[in-house]
């Protein structure tokens, strides 16, 4: 039985929110916990174009956000690990797509600090390479450090296991990766879900998103869930 929870809309109704230009954050470990009805949905938007996207990866070929740079609606791509989606890098040679690298650990810790108000922080990954040229370098004790810059977003797409009728949410497994940080670093979170239960089914202690991070819930009903892949339905 499908509920009906307090902040659910339809994906189309969701994605309105993303304008010409945004920032958005999108969760996902390689495919693992990205939200795929809302991308999809974007694909078929007008408004949403010339879009940054931050998530650790462009998903893969005709996958995810790969989807998403295929239809050309990606501007720039801030992320840690772009070579699993061959038409990133093509992308990115044909000068097609900005691209900017972020060690992952640096990646996770910019996102929270973002949504922890926090203005940036120091760390010693990227010390020496490339990734330092033209950000601020500082000593503490005798050793180089590097200033990187908490991370915030318009919007943010995240993915869950399962919402509850206010919006409480819980996480499968490595598909938590980094959407709960993300759902602290948005003007607006989008949450899209496979499930809606009754206020009070959820374990308390396996609420990860308490539902005042979460503006909108979507469920999921273009993607079926087998063998732990998602797969698409036919429409």
């Amino acid at each position: 039985m499908i509920r009906v929870c307090e902040k659910q809309i339809s994906a189309e109704e969701a994605i309105k929110m993303i304008q010409m230009g945004d920032r958005v954050l999108v969760g996902g470990f390689g495919i693992c916990g990205t939200p795929f009805t809302l991308i999809d949905t974007i694909t078929e938007s007008d408004n949403a174009r010339e879009l940054t996207i931050i998530s650790n990866n462009l998903g893969e070929a005709g996958k995810g956000l790969g989807k998403l740079l295929t239809s050309k609606q990606i501007k720039k791509a801030v992320g840690s690990y772009f070579t699993t989606n061959r038409d990133a890098v093509k992308a990115w040679n044909n000068g097609e797509l900005e691209i900017e690298l972020i060690p992952q650990g640096s990646l996770a810790e910019a996102i929270r600090a973002g949504g922890a108000g926090i203005a940036g922080f120091y760390t010693k990954t990227g010390v020496g390479s490339k990734l330092a040229e033209g950000k601020e370098v500082r000593v503490f004790d005798g050793e180089e450090y590097l200033f990187v810059k908490g991370i915030k977003a318009n919007v943010a797409l995240i993915k869950a296991d399962k919402a509850d009728t206010m919006g409480n949410l819980v996480y499968s497994k490595t598909a938590r990766n980094f959407n709960p940080m993300m759902a602290t670093a948005a003007d607006y979170v989008i949450a899209e879900v496979d499930e809606i239960v009754e206020v009070g089914t959820l374990d308390p202690e396996q609420i990860v998103t308490p539902h005042a991070y979460v503006d909108a819930v979507v469920l999921n009903d273009r993607y079926e869930k087998i063998g732990g892949e998602y797969i698409e339905r036919s429409r």
